[in-house]
């Protein structure tokens, strides 16, 4: 658990009120990672600092409550970084980008115009049951988020432009929450999506 506990220290780039995820996992902070090391890094942090593995040991209550926090900071450090929105907001806060609210960069107006027009093709997609206008919006959906987790990922891992990073990230989120909405329209449609995520 030590190890564990080293792992915590925040580097300099860390704002000091964001908890540092990427050390507790053994990775550097970057936006392009791996998603199956990560699982087994993750699977690893728990198998440490399991809350049982501690029951009666030398330091009692005090070190399995310790493990307990522990294996809580792991949940919350892997749900962020598997998700790649959840991932490069963490990393644009950190390094002092503004996600939203004042001080945020505001999103390109043809993202906007292009969020309109996603919103109404999902509604005729609804109203009309038309799978077709489905499964397509689906595929310009994902080519989109696509093209910005490369954008994401030569921003942040490359150039350090955490602005046009942070504009990138609250993009993909409203992707995120589409797509979500795609999903449960072809779940509510019974038809099934040909198009890979």
């Amino acid at each position: 658990m030590r190890r564990i506990v080293s792992g915590l220290k925040c580097p300099a780039h860390v704002s000091s009120s964001i908890p540092e995820y990427f050390a507790l996992f053994g990775f550097e902070p970057r936006f392009a990672i791996d998603p199956d090391l990560l699982t087994r890094a993750y699977h690893e942090v728990l198998s440490q600092v399991h809350p049982d593995r501690h029951v009666g040991g030398h330091g009692g209550d005090g070190q399995r409550r310790a493990a307990m926090q522990l294996a809580t900071h792991a949940n919350e450090a892997y749900q962020v970084l598997r998700s790649d929105s959840a991932r490069a907001a963490y990393l644009c806060r950190s390094r002092g980008a503004v996600m939203e609210g004042p001080g945020a960069a505001p999103l390109p107006a043809e993202f906007l115009e292009q969020q309109m027009q996603w919103r109404e093709a999902l509604e005729d997609a609804r109203s009309g049951r038309d799978t077709a206008q489905l499964e397509r919006l689906a595929r310009e959906v994902t080519q989109l988020r696509q093209r910005l987790l490369g954008h994401i990922a030569q921003a942040i891992d490359e150039q350090g432009d955490m602005a046009a990073a942070a504009v990138a990230a609250r993009s993909l989120m409203f992707l995120d929450k589409l797509e979500a909405q795609i999903d449960e329209l072809a779940a509510d449609l019974d038809v099934p999506l040909t198009v890979e995520r």
